[in-house]
């Protein structure tokens, strides 16, 4: 019974912001890493940005500076803050979650980003 459910995708214009939310049950959340990852059209699924159990943060170059992951273990959710947006993250965000052998994804949610 495992589900990860994203939200907060949409239409924006180029240099705005949307707030990301994957709210997770059936794991234990706290002790799992979380991640973020988008596919564009006809593009490979590629890794955003990550956060391990303790806080530490990883982002791909493309976001550096733009993106903020976070995660709040009380709510058992993971956010992606988006800011400065460009076309080029047009792609349907996917949230992760793994420990070891485990492995979960949500069904995404679409960001647009045009003008």
């Amino acid at each position: 019974q495992v589900q990860l459910v994203e939200s907060g995708g949409g239409l924006v214009n180029p240099g705005g912001s949307l707030r990301l939310s994957c709210a997770v049950s059936g794991i234990t959340f706290r002790i799992y890493a979380m991640g973020w990852y988008r596919q564009a059209p006809e593009k490979q699924r590629e890794l955003v940005a990550t956060i391990t159990k303790d806080g530490i943060t990883n982002y791909a170059d493309a976001v550096k500076g733009r993106f903020t992951i976070s995660r709040d273990n009380a709510k058992n959710t993971v956010f992606l803050q988006m800011n400065s947006l460009k076309p080029e993250d047009t792609a349907v965000y996917y949230c992760n979650a793994n420990k070891g052998p485990f492995a979960y994804w949500g069904q995404g949610t679409q960001v647009t980003v045009s003008s």
